[in-house]
C-alpha cells in the first residue's frame, strides 16, 4: 500500500480491533480508530493511531470520514454475544445491521467526493451458518441462523452484495470462527477459563461439554484483516483453524497450560448455541495467502501470559512513547 493511504478500523479499542491495528501500524501503515469506548478500551488505542470516540450505531460518520478520508476501512465494530442478542434484538439489529449500513453509507458517500470509494473488510461470525449440515464449514455451507445476531450478521453478507452491485463498493467479508486471544475482556470462553485458572475459581459450561468449537488466535485473525485489504474483492472468506475442539478438551488444555486444576461446573445448554463448529480456511488461504499459525495450546499459553489490563505488545508501545 502507498504512504498515502489510510486504513480506518471501527471497533479499534477493542479485542480484536487493537491487535489489528497493532499489526498494520508495525506494516507503516497510517491508522485512524473509530471506537464509542462501550466495549473497547481507550488503553487499547494505539498511541501511534489517531482516535475518534463515534458511535457506528448513531448515524454522523460522514464528516469522520471526510476528516480521514481512508482509503481502506476495516469494520469491526459489533455487539457480539448471541445470548445478548436474543434478549435485545432490536438492540442487536441496531449495531450490527444499522451500524455497517452507516459505515457502508459513508463509504459510498466519501466514494462520490473522492472519484472511488474505499475497499471495505467486513467481520462476520459462524452463527451465519447455524448447526452444520456438514464439517468442516464452507462458504457454500447454507446460511441458516440459529439466533438473532447469526441472522443480523448473515443480513450484513447480502447489504455487501448489494451495495458491491449497485454502488461499486469493493468489499471482502470475513467469516471468524471462534477469535480467542489478549485483551478479549468479554464473551469468549477461553477468557473465562484463563481468568478461573488464576484465580482458583470453577468454570461455568453450558450443555455437557462436548459441543465443539473451531478457536482461531487473534494474531492470525489480524493478519487475516491486514491481507484482505489489498486481496479477495467481492468475496466471503472463513477465517479459522479448521479443527473442531470440544469445550472439555479445552478445559484440559487451559489446565495444563496454567499447570492448575480446573474443575467446571455444568448449566443447561443455552438458546442459539450449535453443538458443533469447525470452519474451512481453504479459500482464504489460497485467496489471501494465508494460513493460520497459532496452535491452540500455544495461543492459550499466550493468553496465560498477556493477562493483564493492557495487552503486552501495546504496553511495549505506550511504554516507548512515554521515555521519548
Amino acid at each position: 500500500m502507498k504512504a498515502s493511504e489510510r486504513v480506518l478500523v471501527t471497533g479499534g479499542a477493542g479485542f480484536i480491533g487493537s491487535h489489528t491495528v497493532a499489526l498494520l501500524i508495525r506494516r507503516g501503515l497510517r491508522v485512524s480508530v473509530l471506537d464509542d469506548l462501550s466495549s473497547g478500551r481507550r488503553e487499547y488505542v494505539h498511541p501511534a493511531a489517531e482516535f475518534h470516540c463515534v458511535d457506528v450505531a448513531s448515524g454522523g460518520l460522514d464528516p469522520v470520514f471526510r476528516t480521514i478520508q481512508p482509503t481502506h476501512v476495516i469494520h469491526l465494530a459489533a455487539q457480539t454475544s448471541v445470548p445478548a442478542s436474543l434478549k435485545q434484538p432490536g438492540l442487536d439489529a441496531q449495531v450490527n445491521v444499522m451500524g455497517t449500513l452507516n459505515v457502508l453509507e459513508s463509504c459510498v458517500e466519501l466514494g462520490r467526493r473522492a472519484g472511488r470509494p474505499p475497499k471495505v473488510v467486513v467481520a462476520c461470525s459462524a452463527a451465519i451458518y447455524g448447526e452444520p449440515r456438514y464439517l468442516p464449514v464452507d462458504e457454500e455451507h447454507p446460511r441458516v441462523p440459529q439466533s438473532f445476531y447469526g441472522l443480523h450478521k448473515s443480513l450484513i453478507l447480502d447489504y455487501l452484495r448489494l451495495y458491491h452491485d449497485h454502488y461499486g463498493l469493493p468489499y471482502t467479508a470475513l467469516v471468524y470462527s471462534n477469535v480467542y486471544g489478549p485483551r478479549q475482556t468479554q464473551g469468549g470462553v477461553i477468557g473465562a477459563f484463563v481468568e478461573a485458572a488464576l484465580s482458583g475459581g470453577t468454570p461455568l459450561i453450558y450443555g455437557d461439554g462436548r459441543q465443539t468449537r473451531d478457536f482461531v488466535f487473534v494474531s492470525d485473525v489480524a493478519r487475516a484483516n491486514h491481507r484482505a485489504l489489498l486481496a479477495a474483492n467481492g468475496e466471503v472468506l472463513n477465517i479459522s483453524m479448521g479443527r473442531e475442539v470440544s469445550i472439555n478438551e479445552l478445559c484440559d488444555i487451559v489446565a495444563t497450560a496454567a499447570a492448575r486444576p480446573l474443575r467446571p461446573a455444568y448449566a443447561p445448554s443455552r438458546p442459539g448455541d450449535v453443538q458443533r463448529s469447525a470452519l474451512s480456511c481453504r479459500k482464504a488461504c489460497r485467496l489471501l495467502n494465508w494460513r493460520p499459525a497459532v496452535p491452540l495450546h500455544e495461543g492459550v499459553r499466550r493468553t496465560l501470559a498477556d493477562v493483564g489490563p493492557i495487552g503486552g505488545e501495546l504496553e511495549v508501545a505506550i511504554a516507548r512513547l512515554r521515555q521519548r
